[in-house]
């Protein structure tokens, strides 16, 4: 027992250590890019757009949080962007219907967190396979979105919740402040909390995790329901932006969310991730994106562009585990 529970201790240390290695790596591939577009456009660096840049990637960054957790963990949650969509228009409606706006807000998360737990709990307790539960969660979520609201979008968001959105934080954007908050968070979990031990070991070797007296089932549909959250999180920051929730939102997002995810150094084998990491990675994603879009290069590219880069980033991942 007592080896047992001294491998426990020393796996997070040790998979800690090769994420720090990782992450210098995709820093240095975001400084590269960084400067090259700001040589090529001299309107790249300057304060306006990398604030741009970090608001426009606001939401990516809370879906691709929320994900990396799942990821490590083993798992994969293909129905975050439904989740978002579902969570917009029911919180949407109970702000124009006038219930207050904390309220609101809360409920909203709390709906993200249902459809974390009823796919969390189909995985852990039922045994499916994370990728057939989740996509059928991206179909049943989206499903009840466009029922509910008869396919049209819910207008009237209350200003009130708009101006929180759209505020500032010493001149920083609310959405940025959030993002950086969540990620520091979850950065405490990951790396200060038996539950980050729990998420590592499962990824690492989930028999092994269970022999060890890991709570395997119950940290699973721990890590879903934080992706459900952060989900819905996301969807408050898009509709508090755009003043309406239509159930079409999300579209993709989950493809976004592991593509910054996997450039960030997480492992879709498990085990393996940065919060670090998915950080600089959502950045990547939304530096390239701004980068081309100054320089007048179609969206077309940009794709292009996207696809090799988490494609390097996976021979990469390949390399540097050795096999």
């Amino acid at each position: 027992m007592m080896t047992q529970t001294n491998n426990r201790a020393m796996l997070p240390t040790s998979l800690l250590l090769k994420f720090n290695v990782r992450d210098a790596g995709t820093l240095i591939g975001l400084l590269i890019i960084v400067v090259t577009f700001s040589f090529l456009s001299p309107v790249f660096f300057t304060v306006p757009n990398l604030l741009n840049i970090l608001q426009q990637s606001s939401i990516n960054a809370l879906i691709a949080l929320g994900m990396t957790l799942v990821i490590i963990s083993g798992g994969i949650d293909l129905s975050v962007g439904p989740t978002a969509a579902l969570s917009a228009v029911l919180g949407a409606t109970m702000m124009v219907a006038g219930v207050p706006v904390p309220l609101a807000i809360l409920a909203t998360l709390g709906i993200g967190a249902i459809c974390g737990i009823f796919s969390g709990s189909l995985i852990a307790y039922a045994g499916l396979q994370p990728f057939i539960v989740t996509l059928g969660g991206l179909s049943l979520f989206r499903a009840i979105a466009l029922i509910y609201t008869g396919g049209n979008p819910v207008f009237g968001i209350p200003m009130e919740f708009r101006s929180i959105i759209n505020s500032t934080v010493f001149g920083v954007p609310t959405p940025i402040v959030i993002v950086a908050v969540i990620a520091a968070v979850l950065w405490t979990v990951m790396n200060k909390t038996p539950l980050g031990e729990y998420i590592l070991a499962i990824g690492g070797n989930e028999e092994a995790a269970r022999v060890a007296g890991v709570p395997v089932k119950r940290t699973k549909v721990t890590v879903y329901v934080i992706s459900g959250v952060l989900a819905s999180l996301a969807a408050l920051i898009l509709i508090g932006r755009l003043g309406a929730a239509e159930p079409t939102i999300g579209n993709l997002w989950e493809l976004d969310a592991i593509a910054a995810a996997a450039i960030g150094g997480a492992s879709l084998m498990g085990g393996k991730g940065s919060i670090f990491g998915t950080i600089i990675g959502v950045i990547i994603l939304g530096a390239l994106r701004n980068g081309l879009t100054l320089l007048n290069i179609q969206a077309f590219y940009q794709l292009l562009a996207t696809g090799l880069i988490i494609i390097i980033a996976m021979l990469i991942d390949r390399a540097t585990r050795g096999r």
